[in-house]
């Protein structure tokens, strides 16, 4: 891979990055999105987005008084001994926490199978996918993914001069992984697969796509997304992490955000080659973002798979609880293995957004094959039991 060598002072001064928006995180950046729209008085969060787009939610005066379904976070929390172990790493936080970090490394290594020079830490993994990004397009090129599929690394590639190849998910919602491979051309520099996908929620066969990793990685770089893959039925099971360990040309990332719960902690981390990663670190420290206490919360974590396991358990009731209530009301959904499911919706996406925000409901709403979808993030059964209420009342 052919990149320019630039500074980290010299990246921050380059104007197409829009780097003021580089140091939020992922729901920084989104929120800010949401009030320059609200402000602005557009429909859509990203105007210059053509192929698939967020709809505005409406200005709420009081967010504490919303069930919040939006950001596909773990509504349990992390688990208890993480909590207890980030409070007490607070007490060290004079201290830069390298060596902490280190042994998280280390940990994280053995349960991967790699090296720990084959891994690149950050403040969640959606930070890792944007590096990449400004890695990979700082000289153009084009990026191929899915349609629809997370749009993080793909709008910060388009922003550097790069472009986006999509191609959209078959029947059953899984990838096109024949129509990907034959997109691929001259200018591709990266392979993006999303699995399971956002915002679909739908995961690509792991025979297939490992097949396809290890065939197209001999060709360009492949980039697997699995920040969902735990809430998934077979879970690590499936990881393309095995494909990294075989030295194939294949980054994975991972996040703490999702069935870790720690979402508001910022920790996420990506493995793979070590000459690939060696190139994303030339503009970014790995792990500087990330605290002390975050790394401590995360090594807990790692060692309560019960805690893990009986999430994934509630989470998973819930969402059949919601699958039902959708099948019996009429509306079409997307098959899902994770904490959220996509569903049309018969209106506008802003003006439903409006009618189930006014019932203190907080979901998304996106335009995308010609269609209007709402995406709701699966809670408690509590808060699903709200948000089914809500949409009764709505559609009544």
């Amino acid at each position: 891979m052919k990149t320019t060598n630039l500074s980290r002072r010299e990246w921050l001064k380059k104007g197409t990055l829009t780097i003021g928006a580089m140091a939020l995180v992922p729901h920084d950046i989104w929120s800010r999105n949401v009030l320059a729209a609200q402000k602005e008085g557009r429909t859509f969060l990203y105007s210059s987005n053509n192929y698939f787009n967020e709809f505005t939610p409406p200005i709420v005066k009081e967010e504490s008084a919303l069930t919040i379904l939006r950001s596909n976070e773990n509504p349990y929390g992390p688990p208890p001994k993480s909590a207890k172990a980030f409070q007490d790493e607070v007490f060290s936080g004079n201290r830069y926490a390298w060596k902490t970090l280190g042994n998280l490394k280390e940990q994280i290594a053995k349960n991967e199978g790699i090296d720990t020079n084959q891994i690149l830490m950050g403040p969640g993994s959606s930070d890792l996918l944007e590096k990449v990004a400004m890695v990979f397009f700082q000289e153009g090129g084009n990026v191929i993914s899915a349609d629809p599929s997370y749009m993080s690394l793909i709008v910060v590639a388009k922003s550097v001069g790069g472009n986006w190849k999509s191609y959209k998910l078959l029947e059953d919602s899984q990838h096109d992984l024949d129509a990907m491979e034959a997109g691929i051309d001259e200018n591709t520099k990266l392979v993006y697969i999303c699995n399971p996908n956002n915002p679909t929620g739908s995961i690509t066969d792991a025979k297939k796509l490992r097949d396809f990793c290890s065939r197209v990685s001999e060709k360009v770089p492949v980039f697997v997304d699995e920040a969902y893959l735990e809430l998934s039925d077979n879970g690590l099971k499936d990881s393309m992490n095995t494909l990294v360990a075989e030295g194939k040309n294949v980054i994975v990332a991972r996040t703490f955000s999702k069935i870790h719960g720690m979402a508001g902690l910022r920790i996420g981390y990506a493995i793979g080659k070590k000459e690939t990663l060696d190139i994303i670190s030339e503009i970014t420290r790995g792990g500087m973002g990330i605290t002390g206490p975050s790394i401590a919360a995360a090594a807990t974590s790692l060692e309560n798979q019960d805690f893990l396991d009986s999430c994934k358990t509630k989470i998973a009731d819930a969402r059949l609880y919601t699958m039902k209530y959708l099948k019996e009301n009429n509306f079409s959904f997307l098959p899902s293995e994770t904490n959220f499911i996509i569903f049309e919706i018969p209106m506008e996406g802003k003006e439903f957004l409006k009618k189930i925000y006014a019932k203190n409901v907080a979901v998304k709403s996106f335009k995308f094959w010609d269609k209007n979808w709402c995406r709701v993030s699966i809670g408690t059964m509590d808060e699903m039991k709200i948000f089914t209420k809500a949409m009764t009342e709505i559609f009544a």
